[in-house]
């Protein structure tokens, strides 16, 4: 049976989970190291893990008998092409506004 697809959405709407991609974003860190900034069990930690594995945010790396967290750039293309076309979308209407209010300043 395929594994279901992680919305990009939930996955980042708990604090945790961002908040373990914000330190991922300063270096790479096992997930022993991840856990210690965080008040709940490595089990738990290990979970959320998981799921940003499974969802494409980071990438784990076995190195002897630690397992290393590391962001991935493709993991956040989703998130990249979503806020682009609001850019876009509000760049669109502030010139249009731009326009008008020449117009209007114009005349």
């Amino acid at each position: 049976m395929a594994q279901p697809t992680l919305d990009t959405f939930q996955v980042i709407a708990d604090p945790s989970r961002r908040e373990m991609l914000r330190l991922l974003s300063e270096d790479s860190l096992t997930i022993n190291s991840l856990a210690e900034n965080f008040d709940m069990s490595r089990p738990a930690v290990s979970k959320h893990v998981k799921i940003l594995h499974a969802a494409g945010f980071i990438s784990i790396r076995d190195i002897g008998r630690e397992r290393y967290c590391t962001l991935k750039q493709e993991g956040f293309r989703e998130l990249q092409e979503w806020i682009s076309y609001f850019d876009k979308f509000w760049t669109s209407k502030l010139k249009k506004l731009e326009t008008l209010l020449n117009k209007k300043m114009s005349n």
